[in-house]
């Protein structure tokens, strides 16, 4: 891989386009993998993606795959796909630790809905990708595949890793704050952050901003994992799940967007203002009409509700983790993160007031949103105040660094607002890539990804040094 990222010239890993040559026999299954592995043996070493491999599982399902596809006869467009699974995910066939010591060994030996749907529809588990500790900001050893001595994002470390090294086409990733889209972000790759509930997460719901995502080098490879998963396993309990075709939905230019700022903006590094802007300036040449809060009252009103994001999804998610976190320190006081511990030791300061009045500005949030509906096709934004930093590890004697994996600020706005985001590599900024993200309203995931195939089609990646 090359640290010099140019995302006119990263050809991802993709595997849509090679479906025709299964048919024709010019290319099969198995081969593909064995291609993914040789990738893997190469680079993984340095990037450090997996937490844990199932080569032989792995071919053996490839070789299944090989003969329904030589049989006219796939179970799904993503038959044969190599998949990474986050390593919050359980896989009946490879442990699930959670990036967590205290979970070291822990083999529930069951599939969860995700997982299951995709072995459904003939998808390939490869392995298990690094996760922040519990889903959290505690990193693991996964690096940028662009620039080693960067993180990759977190907590989907792994998957957007994994993906952006050219290892698999599609990974699976989760969202609590920013940890599908800042990753995807930082690794060049497109990414679906779904409306709340789009894909079930079966038993591993503790928090109410949760979702599983999806990770991959192509639009079309990404939708199809996500519908492909909502299709057979649905949606959270209370929640339809993804709704949309069977194939990636047709590119569309937006007619209006509104460009949303955000309290992330005052943190926006002045090379991503200047590709940002070009990125802008584009979609206005093409025909997009910009909509800003000086533009609009209600927008001014959501950019207000969207003041203090950051603060209101962290402390939300702190108060709904740490009824089954407090018990996992107490059980394993020397196997959970000095970092983790003191977001614990931040929800035990809260009360239930505290909570409720999160809730409702949560809620407020969420009125605005739905009042711009009318104002705009959607919301476009940076997906990442500035390139992946630099992650040293923390200090023998001091304090835990502040956002080891990168700041969520541009994250959170959707993770609050239940809504679905799709993110694309449409920027570099000192060799490195950094994301643009449409928004759009709940229920929304597939004109998102449809707006998203226009953009990266129509719009030249802004390159700035």
């Amino acid at each position: 891989m090359s640290a010099n990222y140019d995302p006119a010239n990263y050809q991802p890993l993709t595997f849509h386009d090679r479906t025709a040559d299964f048919r024709a026999g010019n290319d099969t299954p198995r081969q593909y993998l064995e291609r993914c592995i040789a990738e893997i043996d190469a680079h993984e070493p340095r990037v450090q993606a997996f937490v844990r491999l199932n080569v032989e599982a792995a071919l053996s399902a490839a070789d299944a795959s090989t003969r329904r596809w030589q049989a006219a006869n796939p179970l799904s467009p993503i038959d044969g796909m190599p998949v990474g699974i986050k390593d919050l995910l359980d896989t009946k066939d490879m442990p699930t630790e959670m990036g967590c010591a205290a979970y070291r060994g822990r083999f529930p030996k069951q599939d969860s809905p995700a997982v299951w749907a995709l072995r459904e529809a003939g998808a390939v588990i490869l392995g298990k990708t690094v996760t922040a500790e519990l889903g959290g900001f505690q990193p693991g050893p996964t690096t940028n595949p662009f620039d080693v001595t960067r993180t990759p994002g977190g907590s989907s470390s792994g998957s957007a890793a994994a993906v952006a090294a050219r290892f698999v086409p599609a990974a699976i990733g989760t969202q609590v704050g920013g940890s599908v889209i800042r990753p995807a972000a930082f690794c060049g790759n497109v990414a679906l952050k779904p409306s709340q509930g789009g894909i079930n997460r079966g038993d591993r719901q503790p928090t109410s901003m949760s979702t599983h995502g999806v990770h991959a080098g192509c639009m079309e490879d990404m939708w199809q994992v996500a519908i492909e998963i909502a299709s057979r396993a649905g949606g959270d309990r209370g929640f339809p799940g993804i709704v949309g075709p069977g194939s990636t939905p047709e590119p569309v230019r937006p007619r209006r967007l509104i460009a949303l700022q955000s309290q992330g903006w005052k943190r926006v590094e002045e090379g991503v203002r200047e590709a940002y802007q070009g990125v802008l300036d584009q979609l206005a040449a093409a025909g997009v009409e910009l909509v800003t809060r000086q533009d609009s009252p209600l927008v001014e009103t959501l950019e207000q509700c969207l003041r203090n994001a950051r603060q209101v999804a962290s402390m939300i998610t702190l108060w709904e983790n740490w009824w089954w976190q407090r018990d996992l320190v107490a059980a394993h006081p020397d196997g959970v993160s000095a970092r983790t511990q003191g977001g614990i030791k931040l929800a035990e300061r809260m009360t239930p007031e505290d909570y409720r009045g999160l809730l409702r500005q949560r809620e407020l949030a969420h009125g605005a949103h739905r009042a711009v509906a009318g104002e705009a096709d959607g919301v476009v934004m940076l997906s990442c105040p500035g390139p992946a930093p630099v992650w040293e590890g923390d200090p023998p004697d001091g304090p835990p660094v502040q956002n080891p994996t990168g700041d969520m600020v541009f994250n959170t706005p959707s993770s609050l607002l239940f809504a679905p985001a799709v993110t694309m590599p449409l920027m570099a900024v000192g060799g490195l890539p950094v994301g643009v993200q449409f928004i759009g309203q709940q229920g929304e995931d597939a004109r998102m990804t449809g707006f998203a195939r226009w953009a990266l089609a129509s719009i030249s990646p802004v390159c700035v040094e």
